[in-house]
């Protein structure tokens, strides 16, 4: 069984899998048993404050009877989901760091970048559903950081899908990582303004693409291609987006990938001055952009195809009157997922997690919806399955 521990109550002979939680950025070459006591001081001082254990591989079978009564329990796609908030939470953290420096006209080192970069690769080359349901999770504070990520990892997750080779698929995620990074150059009172902006005001907001620019360009060893990528991300079919309103001729399918990404996230995820739509209208959006000729409609239906009808992490509303997370894709029928509900619309509240394969299952999906619309929390609901199991 797979249970998460805390530093302090990690001992000698437990299998480490994986980093849940920790202050720094460490991560383990490879699983393995505790051998000494030293092991556990060491993982504390590189700020270790959680860890996933294997107990069926525990060596001193006494720990196996003795462990904690609070530990958590997990199923496949919530243990993948907490490793992956793990890296959502390093990557913001390296973000703001590349924020802060932009503002302060410092030079951005690409190492870190690089690093965060390959750690989302490689977690989404494993599991690609665990990524995607994380950046459900959002913080309306925290816009500008999470948006940038998820636009990344929602790119990497499209390269995946399409095959792209993996250094390629790389410089698209650090491009990707990086093409907001102007908007640090953007007054806040206009990033954050809710009202709608003056034709003058959205005129400044729209510089933040050549901000951006100037800022990647100046990064040693950066890639025209992470360049290019950051620098076509408001471009359009048509002519109509900006800055330098380039045709379809113009823009490569990496600037096409990019802008269907910025836009889905952008849609889905809520702000101070914005509340999110669900991935299904989402969806449907970015079929109208296609169809007014701004976005490419291949690589829309390919995009929409690639996350499911339904994407892992979305809120489903049930037949049954019960809402569920969707865990995992039935790629011979795609309408009918494999779901955990946890919620009881008629009585309004929490229930015990059960897993349905909704493609075996009489109950079916009446709409894809809003969690604030039953007032519930994302974040709240993944902590909640987390803690089921």
């Amino acid at each position: 069984m797979i249970i998460k521990v805390s530093i302090n109550d990690l001992k000698k002979g437990h299998f480490v899998v994986d980093i849940v939680e920790q202050q720094g950025t460490y991560n383990l070459a490879r699983a393995g048993h505790i051998k000494s006591n030293d092991i556990i001081l060491g993982l504390q001082a590189k700020g270790v404050n959680s860890v996933l254990i294997d107990t069926t591989k525990t060596i001193d079978e006494a720990l196996k009877t003795n462990l904690p009564e609070q530990l958590e329990k997990s199923g496949p796609l919530i243990l993948e989901v907490a490793k992956a908030k793990n890296i959502f939470k390093q990557s913001k953290q390296i973000q703001q760091q590349i924020l802060l420096d932009a503002q302060q006209n410092r030079p951005i080192d690409l190492a870190p970048i690089i690093e965060v970069t390959n750690h989302i690769i490689t977690a989404i080359f494993k599991n690609p559903d665990a990524l995607v349901c994380v950046i459900n999770i959002r913080d309306k504070s925290q816009y500008l950081l999470e948006h940038s990520v998820s636009v990344s990892v929602l790119m990497t997750v499209f390269a995946r899908f399409l095959k792209i080779d993996r250094d390629v698929t790389q410089q698209l995620a650090i491009g990707a990582f990086l093409h907001d990074v102007g908007k640090i150059k953007v007054p806040d009172k206009l990033l954050n303004k809710v009202d709608k902006l003056t034709e003058l005001e959205f005129e400044v907001i729209k510089e933040h693409v050549n901000h951006s620019i100037d800022i990647i360009k100046a990064i040693p060893d950066i890639s025209e291609l992470s360049l290019e990528v950051a620098a076509l991300h408001h471009e359009r079919l048509d002519g109509s987006g900006y800055p330098q309103k380039l045709h379809q001729d113009n823009i490569s399918n990496y600037g096409a990938m990019i802008a269907i990404c910025d836009i889905f996230d952008a849609l889905t995820a809520e702000s101070c001055y914005k509340k999110n739509y669900s991935p299904i209208k989402a969806f449907g959006i970015l079929r109208g952009l296609a169809l007014d000729g701004k976005l490419m409609p291949r690589l829309v239906d390919l995009f929409i195809k690639c996350l499911g009808v339904y994407p892992v992490g979305s809120i489903v509303e049930l037949n049954s009157q019960r809402l569920a997370i969707v865990e995992g894709r039935n790629q011979d029928d795609p309408i009918n997922p494999k779901v955990r509900c946890f919620y009881n619309i008629k009585y309004h509240r929490y229930i015990m997690a059960k897993n349905i394969d909704l493609a075996k299952e009489a109950d079916f999906i009446i709409r894809g919806v809003n969690p604030v619309d039953y007032d519930i929390d994302h974040n709240r609901i993944i902590e909640f399955l987390l803690q089921e199991g």
